[in-house]
């Protein structure tokens, strides 16, 4: 897609638009072609209001003084063009996720677009934000114009899209029309292989003795009176609807947000963890859903980020052994089966599950008991994600004690040998992975909202 917006230019091969070809130098002139990316990674500037993104590098000014108001007045006509509910004057920074990703596509519009790239637009929307980004491409779609929508969630392809062009490890895998495709032919197409997507995790070969305690956790973000039992050698997922609470659960254990009540043990041993740092002195990695933000360093190394969990084991005096770290990183990418070219590859330029494979690599250099894994394959392609789902059994079977939370409910069902089901900041239920199925799930998770409706 950096091909195709002029980010990066080609080696070799031709691109055409409208039956001319065509040489995309850079991203401004891809826009001057109609071409416009919308990249998974927001590119807003959270300090300026909406209607200065949108109209960033084309303002007008009289006398000499910004035209602030005209670029209100045209954006609030724009984003009224588009069915946008959002105050031209609001700061980017006081957006959710959701209202900056449609500022991205208002400023994209506001360019007149012919084509626009959209790679992985849904991967922070809540279902509702979902349902509008699909009415506004719907809209946008005309005879004259075109979408190319990059996503890994195989649910939205029936809906958003007419053909599926599948890329595997850089080449063009096939291409099928949507509406007489299964998604089992297209997974299959990206792996190269068969995946099933009803599997359960294997028997615990033997659950040990408790890891984590956690015994009427609360906190003010807000969880309330939550308790549960982590073993060593156990996977136990969290699941539940959009603000359930499991993401300021695991923060919580963590010390990355404070808890008003509750204890927390470790090995049968009473803590206090009041930091990510304690946390990880006690044994406990965390793998937030936010990699590139809490997780890695991305401009650094593959060495260096998997080292920086565990720096001071391998400095003297003051000095970085280089060549302990070397050893510890190689290690760790055979382990771990990182694709990079070296250990001096910098992690921005993996793929999204070669990075999160670095960021568990950086827990097991530090030798962690206990992992706390958020979202552990958000933006990350189906075969990577069955490598993930294999190395976190792996890890298991080797007496590790592992947290997994995600939106995914396949995804729960298919690692977790126990499903703790969280509503409205409470734990509703905790069910045996062996017969739990998304019903009972989903039951037991609108518990707590039913009863709030009531009220």
């Amino acid at each position: 897609m950096k091909l195709l917006s002029g980010v990066e230019t080609p080696d070799e091969g031709t691109i055409e638009i409208d039956g001319a070809p065509v040489e995309l130098t850079s991203p401004a002139q891809a826009r001057s072609l109609g071409v416009s990316i919308i990249h998974q990674e927001l590119g807003l500037v959270p300090e300026l209001t909406v209607a200065q993104n949108v109209t960033l590098g084309r303002e007008r000014s009289r006398f000499g003084v910004l035209d602030t108001r005209g670029a209100a007045r045209d954006t609030a006509a724009l984003l009224d063009r588009l069915g946008m509910i959002l105050d031209p004057n609001a700061r980017i920074k006081d957006l959710t996720v959701g209202k900056q990703q449609m500022v991205e596509i208002a400023r994209a519009l506001s360019e007149d677009a012919r084509l626009l790239i959209l790679d992985e637009p849904t991967a922070a929307l809540n279902d509702a934000e979902v349902r509008t980004l699909f009415e506004l491409i719907d809209r946008f779609v005309t005879d004259e114009t075109g979408v190319v929508y990059i996503s890994h969630r195989m649910d939205e392809l029936p809906r958003i899209s007419d053909r599926v062009v599948v890329l595997r490890d850089g080449a063009n895998a096939g291409q099928r029309p949507t509406r007489t495709t299964s998604m089992n032919e297209i997974i299959e197409l990206m792996v190269g292989r068969e995946i099933k997507d009803d599997q359960r995790p294997e028997a615990a070969a033997e659950v040990g003795e408790v890891m984590l305690k956690v015994d009427g956790l609360s906190s003010r973000y807000p969880l309330h009176d939550i308790s549960f039992e982590l073993h060593r050698g156990e996977i136990l997922g969290f699941a539940g609807l959009m603000g359930a609470g499991r993401t300021e659960l695991a923060r919580a254990v963590v010390g990355a947000d404070p808890i008003t009540a509750g204890t927390i043990e470790v090995a049968g041993v009473a803590v206090r963890i009041d930091s990510p740092a304690t946390a990880a002195g006690l044994g406990i990695g965390y793998l937030s859903e936010d990699r590139k933000r809490f997780g890695a360093v991305v401009d650094q190394t593959v060495r260096d980020n998997i080292a920086l969990s565990s720096l001071a084991a391998h400095t003297r005096f003051g000095v970085v052994r280089d060549g302990e770290l070397d050893e510890v990183a190689t290690a760790m990418v055979d382990r771990l089966r990182i694709k990079t070219p070296s250990i001096r590859q910098a992690v921005r330029n993996l793929s999204g599950g070669n990075q999160q494979k670095v960021i568990i690599g950086k827990w097991l250099a530090r030798d962690c008991d206990i992992l706390i894994v958020d979202e552990p394959t958000r933006g990350i392609d189906v075969g990577a994600k069955d490598e993930i789902y294999r190395l976190l059994e792996q890890l298991a079977r080797a007496g590790k004690a592992i947290m997994v939370i995600s939106r995914d409910l396949p995804e729960v069902l298919r690692l977790s040998h126990r499903v703790a089901v969280m509503g409205e900041g409470r734990l509703a239920a905790i069910l045996d992975g062996a017969t739990a199925t998304q019903e009972t799930i989903m039951q037991n998770a609108t518990r707590f909202h039913e009863t709030a409706v009531q009220r």
